[in-house]
C-alpha cells in the first residue's frame, strides 16, 4: 500500500536535525525522506502504536508488497529493524527523517482528542471546483459535463469519467479531497484472511469493498464508491468490527477480487446450476433410468425383430416417418403464424425516442472471447456505437487465462472504464457459458445481454430491449432479438446459412413467442433480467448449446422469452469443415437439452403444459430428423438401384402414403420457410439459393451425425468456430444488409 504524496508547499531552510538525518542516510545507504510532504494511509499509521513510535522514533509510513516503510531518526539505534519488524509483524524497510519532525508527526498523530482521518461530511467545495483547481478539467468542461448531466444522469464524476476528460486516478484523487477519505493503491495489497473473513465475499462483491486489514478492533476496507448509510448497516449486520473507508478505483477493486476468489468464482461459474438444480444440469449425459430405458426398448427391439423381422422395421420406419412428418407440419404451422401479421413485442421509434436517459438501468455486456485478437479493435467500435449512456455500461470481456494473445490485444488498446477484462481460470468444462458464468458474478448490470466478438447489433438495441421490458408483463425475463448476417453473399454456403437464420429468426422464433411456447434462445443478442437470470442458475457449462437449454428453462419457471425486432448481424461461416463443427455442436447440444429435460416427462409435462410440451417434442426433439433423413435417403437410394422386396415390405400402403407424404411435406415445408423467410427479411436475391436448400440439409446430417457420436465419446467438447473468414468484407463486395425495418417484415 503505497502513501500518498501531496505537493510540497514552500521548502524551509535546512534544520540540523534535517542535516544530520541527511548524513545518517547517506553513512548508511538509507533513503531520505522528508515526513512533512508525505501522507500516510491510516491503515498504515495504526500499524504501530504510540508508545513505541516515541521510544524508537519512527513512524510506518507506507506498505508495499508485504514489507513496512518506517520513517526513522536514528538508523543505528541496536536492534531497530529487528524490534520493528517484531512489533509490526511484517519485514520492514528503513528510511531516515529528521527526528524533529518525526517528533511533530508523532505528536500530530496521537494528540489527545485527535482522530484518525475518516469519512466526514461532504465539504461544500464541489467535485468540479476541486478537479479545476487541481487542474484536471477546465470551468468550460465542468459546463459541459453538467449540461450532459441533465440530459443522461449520473454523477458529475461518472460523466467526466467516461467521456475520457479525467482518469480514474484524478477521479480518485478528488474524492478523496472532497470526503475526507483517503485513496489508496491496491496494486500490491495482500489482504489479510481475518479481514476477508469478516465480510461475507457476495457482499464484497455486491458493494463492491475488499476489507484489508482487521487491527486493533477497527475493519479497513477499500470501496470503489462511498458507501451509502443502508450499505454500512448491511456491514454492521456482519461484523461488530468498527471499520473504516478508503478510496480505491473500481477497476482495481474488480482484479483484486478476482484474483483472491479466483478459484471461489470458478467452482461457483461451474457448479453452479448443479448445485442449485441438479435435474437441469447437464453435467450427467445419460442418467441410469435412461440407460435403462434405452437398454428396455433395444432388447424388445432386439428379440421382437429375431422373431417378427419385417413386422419391427415396419414399426419402426412408420414412427419415425410420423414423427417426421408432424414436426415438418408443426414448423409449418409456427411459419404461417409469423406471417402478416405482427409477432413479438412491437416497440416503435417512437417508444425508443421517448426513453428518458437519466432513468435507463445500467446495462451489463457480457463478450466472450477466445483466441479472437484480430476482431477485438472491431467489437471495441461495436460497442462504441451503441446509443446508451457510457456510463451505465459495464462491458466485460471474457478471455480465458490460456489466450493471452487477446489478453495482450486487449490491454494494448487501453479501453475507457466502462470495459473491463476478465480473465476466466483454467477448469473443466472450458466452455462458453462457463465463461459468461464467471463473468456475470461481477456484473453490475439490471440488464445482461451477449454479444459474440464480431456481433453488429443494431446501434437502439440496448433501448429497445428496455422499451420492451417497460411494456411487457414481469414474466416476460428474457428478450431476444433476431440475428442475421454481414457476409450473407460470400459464397453458396453463406446463402443458404442466411436463409436459415431469416427463416429461424423472422418467423420460427417469433411463431414460437405467438403461440407461448419454449424459445430456444439464440446464442447471442439474447437481453435478460439480471436477478432472474441468477436465480435460474444462469448458464449451464456442461451444455454446448446453452442459449437452447436456457430458454427452456425460463419456460419451466414460469418465466416467458419474447421477440423484437432488432437485429444483430454476425459473420456466417463460410468454410464448409468450419461449418460442420460449429453445427455439429448445436446439435450435439439440442440432443443434450431434450436429454437433460426428459429425464422425467411426467415432471415436465406438469412444467410445460400440454402445448409446451408438444413444442418441446417437436422443436428441440424435432432435432433428431437430421439424424433419420439418411436412413430414408439410404432406403430410397438402395431400392432404387436394387429393389430390394425386403424394402417394399417395410412400406406397405399406409407406411407408404406416410412416406410419400413425409418426402413431399417435409420438402415443401423446409422450402417454402426458407424462402418466405428471405423474402420476409428482404434479402429477393437469395430466393433462388432457397430453391436448393435440401443440399444444405444433406450438410446438416452429416454434422448431426458428427455431434450425435461426439455427444457419446465426448459430450463436453467445444468446438472452436474460427471467425474472421469473411477476410474484412461485408458480403463480398455488396454492402452489408441493413436491419430490417417495418417494410421489410411486412411480406
Amino acid at each position: 500500500m503505497s502513501s500518498i504524496h501531496m505537493p510540497p508547499g514552500d521548502a524551509p531552510s535546512e534544520s540540523l536535525a534535517e542535516a544530520w538525518a541527511h548524513r545518517a542516510a547517506r553513512d548508511h545507504g538509507l533513503p531520505f525522506v522528508d515526513i512533512r510532504n508525505v501522507v500516510v494511509s491510516p491503515l498504515v499509521a495504526e500499524l504501530l502504536a504510540e508508545p513505541a513510535c516515541r521510544e524508537l522514533l519512527a513512524v510506518p509510513i507506507a506498505l508495499e508488497d508485504g514489507v513496512v516503510t518506517v520513517a526513522v531518526a536514528n538508523p543505528a539505534h541496536p536492534g531497530l529493524e529487528e524490534r520493528l519488524t517484531a512489533l509490526l509483524g511484517h519485514p520492514v524497510s528503513l528510511q531516515v527523517a529528521p527526528g524533529d519532525a518525526l517528533e511533530q508527526s508523532i505528536d500530530d498523530r496521537f494528540e489527545p482528542g485527535a482522530e484518525v482521518p475518516v469519512a466526514t461530511p461532504m465539504r461544500q467545495s464541489l467535485l468540479g471546483d476541486v478537479l479545476i483547481t487541481h487542474g484536471a478539467v477546465s470551468a468550460a468542461q465542468i459546463d459541459t459535463a453538467l449540461h450532459d448531466q441533465e440530459v443522461v444522469g449520473g454523477r458529475l464524476g461518472e460523466i467526466l469519467l467516461h467521456q475520457g476528460i479525467i482518469d480514474e486516478t484524478q477521479l480518485l484523487t478528488a474524492l478523496s479531497e472532497l470526503h475526507g477519505i483517503p485513496a489508496v493503491d491496491l496494486g500490491t495489497i495482500e489482504p489479510e484472511p481475518e479481514a476477508l473473513a469478516a465480510i461475507p465475499e457476495p457482499l464484497q462483491r455486491e458493494l463492491r469493498i475488499v476489507p484489508l486489514l482487521v487491527h486493533e478492533g477497527v475493519l479497513w476496507m477499500a470501496s470503489a464508491d462511498i458507501l451509502t448509510a443502508e450499505s454500512v448497516a448491511r456491514l454492521e449486520a456482519h461484523t461488530d468490527l468498527e471499520h473504516r473507508e478508503l478510496l480505491a478505483r473500481a477497476s482495481e477493486i474488480d482484479l483484486l477480487q478476482q484474483r483472491i476468489y479466483n478459484e471461489a468464482y470458478s467452482r461457483t461459474a461451474v457448479h453452479l446450476l448443479k448445485e442449485t438444480n441438479p435435474d437441469d444440469s447437464g453435467d450427467v449425459v445419460f442418467t441410469k433410468g435412461q440407460l435403462g430405458s434405452f437398454g428396455v426398448i433395444a432388447l424388445l427391439i432386439l428379440v421382437f425383430g429375431i422373431f417378427f423381422p419385417i413386422t419391427v422395421l415396419t414399426v419402426l420406419v412408420a414412427i419415425l416417418g410420423i414423427f417426421h412428418l408432424s414436426v415438418s407440419v408443426y414448423k409449418l404451422r409456427l411459419v404461417l403464424g409469423s406471417l402478416g401479421e405482427h409477432a413479438g413485442i412491437d416497440v416503435s421509434e417512437e417508444e425508443v425516442n421517448a426513453l428518458d436517459n437519466a432513468t435507463l438501468p445500467v446495462y451489463t455486456i457480457l463478450v466472450p472471447l477466445f483466441r479472437e485478437a484480430a476482431v477485438v479493435p472491431a467489437l471495441v467500435k461495436g460497442v462504441h456505437s451503441l446509443d446508451y449512456p457510457r456510463h451505465k455500461l459495464d462491458v466485460r470481456l471474457l478471455c480465458e487465462e490460456e489466450d493471452e494473445e487477446t489478453i495482450d490485444a486487449i490491454r494494448a488498446l487501453e479501453l475507457p472504464p466502462h470495459f473491463h477484462l476478465v480473465i476466466v481460470p483454467p477448469s473443466l468444462p472450458q466452455t462458453k457459458p462457463k465463461a459468461c458464468n464467471f463473468g456475470l458474478l461481477q456484473a453490475t448490470g439490471e440488464i445482461t445481454v451477449i454479444y459474440d466478438a464480431e456481433d453488429r447489433a443494431a446501434p437502439d438495441q440496448l433501448k429497445r430491449a428496455i422499451a420492451a421490458f417497460r411494456k411487457s408483463p414481469d414474466s416476460v425475463a428474457c428478450i431476444q432479438a433476431k440475428l442475421n448476417y454481414f457476409n450473407s453473399e460470400q459464397n453458396l454456403l453463406t446463402r443458404w446459412f442466411t436463409t436459415e437464420y431469416s427463416m429461424w429468426f423472422d418467423l420460427m422464433l417469433p411463431g414460437l413467442d405467438k403461440a407461448k411456447a419454449p424459445i430456444p434462445l439464440g446464442g447471442t443478442s439474447n437481453h435478460f433480467k439480471t436477478a432472474e437470470l441468477l436465480k435460474l442458475g444462469a448458464w449451464d457449462p456442461y451444455n454446448v448449446t446453452e442459449d437452447a437449454d436456457l430458454g427452456i428453462r425460463l419456460h419451466k419457471a414460469g418465466l416467458s422469452t419474447a421477440v423484437i425486432d432488432s437485429t444483430t448481424f454476425e459473420e456466417a461461416n463460410s468454410d464448409l469443415p468450419n461449418w460442420i463443427r460449429q453445427r455439429s455442436r448445436w446439435i450435439k447440444g439440442y440432443l443434450q437439452t431434450y436429454l437433460v429435460h426428459m429425464r422425467n416427462p411426467v415432471r415436465l409435462f406438469k412444467q410445460m403444459g400440454f402445448k409446451g410440451f408438444i413444442s418441446f417434442q417437436l422443436v428441440i426433439g424435432g432435432t433428431l430428423t437430421f439424424l433419420i433423413n439418411p436412413i430414408f435417403w439410404a432406403l430410397t437410394t438402395i431400392f432404387t438401384l436394387t429393389q430390394f422386396d425386403i424394402i417394399r415390405q417395410m412400406f406397405p400402403g399406409f407406411v407408404f402414403y406416410f412416406a410419400i407424404a413425409q418426402l413431399v411435406i417435409g420438402n415443401f415445408v423446409f422450402i417454402y420457410a426458407n424462402i418466405a423467410g428471405t423474402i420476409h427479411r428482404g434479402y429477393f436475391r437469395l430466393v433462388r439459393h432457397a430453391l436448393f436448400s435440401p443440399l444444405y440439409w444433406g450438410f446438416m446430417s452429416i454434422a448431426a451425425w458428427k455431434g450425435f457420436w461426439q455427444l457419446i465419446v465426448n459430450p463436453f467438447y467445444w468446438e472452436k468456430t474460427e471467425h474472421g473468414l469473411d477476410s474484412g468484407h461485408s458480403t463480398n463486395g455488396h454492402p452489408a444488409p441493413a436491419a430490417p425495418t417495418s417494410n421489410q417484415n411486412a411480406a
